[in-house]
């Protein structure tokens, strides 16, 4: 294998990403590139069986942690091993339509433009009832994913779902080692591109993002990312618009009728959340008294 223009890096943990392997490899050798694929077995709990087929592929490797390390430093020990001096990073639930393309991500750069994000979009067809809540929230929140949207405000919508970046400006960064639990890894990151001056550039170039959670473990996983953002509220204050109503229900002196009013209703609030068709109004007010009953 000659030397790799890119890096495509996908951590990995209890999950089978072996059609997204075969279809980053198979639209490398259309368009032309040289890429190196690597997979970080996150500490995964059942053996990665399907890594077995790309043994004999040249331009796969798979590193291993015996450890989980969570998405922050898996990320971060991906660029450490990789080649190329461009790393397309890409969470392991993502699809590829015909519609994407590794060209339009590496024609987007620039020396200007170190950081590309090329979007997500989901499913336009509700998978299975039992992930309805996370499938709405999303299905909603891609009406707000188009580049011109993005662009609008880049840094607060960088998203490491699906981006390219610079592997000397990657390094320089570097997601924050800190953020060992789920949630806000990504915010985090996109401030301290701010913070260093280093633009993003947004393109309509998405992948599809498959990982639909159930409702129970959606719900959950948000509890979770609600405790990482009480964390690092002092850092993400200007990036999180459930920070900035926030500081408007204090200022006004309503924090504490909201808190009282979540814990009154929380288990009518679940209830729905949980069940086959939840309201998004609702999953709002639950965030934001959840985050509120936060000791």
């Amino acid at each position: 294998m000659t030397f790799p223009i890119l890096s495509i890096l996908i951590p990995v943990r209890n999950y089978d990403a072996s059609q997204l392997v075969a279809d980053f490899l198979s639209l490398a050798q259309r368009e032309g590139l040289e890429v190196e694929i690597i997979v970080a077995d996150d500490a995964s709990t059942t053996p990665l069986v399907w890594v077995s087929q790309f043994a004999d592929n040249e331009r796969f490797r798979i590193i291993r942690f015996s450890e989980n390390l969570g998405r922050a430093r898996a990320r971060n020990r991906l660029a450490e091993a990789a080649l190329s001096p461009w790393l397309l990073i890409v969470d392991c639930d993502a699809q590829i339509p015909p519609s994407f393309s590794l060209l339009t991500y590496l024609r987007a750069t620039s020396p200007s433009f170190p950081v590309v994000c090329g979007g997500l979009r989901h499913p336009s067809v509700l998978p299975s009832p039992a992930v309805s809540l996370r499938y709405r929230y999303e299905r909603r929140a891609d009406r707000r994913r188009s580049a011109s949207f993005r662009s609008q405000h880049p840094y607060a919508q960088f998203s490491p779902f699906s981006f390219l970046i610079q592997r000397t400006t990657f390094l320089e960064v570097r997601f924050d080692e800190s953020c060992t639990d789920y949630g806000h890894e990504d915010t985090l990151f996109g401030a301290e591109l701010q913070r260093r001056g280093i633009p993003i550039r947004h393109i309509d170039n998405p992948l599809i993002h498959l990982g639909l959670e159930p409702n129970d473990i959606f719900l959950a996983k948000t509890e979770t990312a609600l405790r990482s953002l009480r964390r690092l509220a002092p850092q993400l204050q200007t990036y999180s618009q459930l920070l900035t109503t926030v500081s408007r229900l204090s200022r006004l002196h309503l924090t504490a009728p909201v808190r009282l009013l979540y814990r009154l209703t929380r288990p009518l609030l679940r209830r729905n959340l949980l069940g086959r068709r939840p309201l998004l109004p609702l999953f709002s007010f639950y965030k934001l008294g959840f985050y509120l009953s936060l000791s």
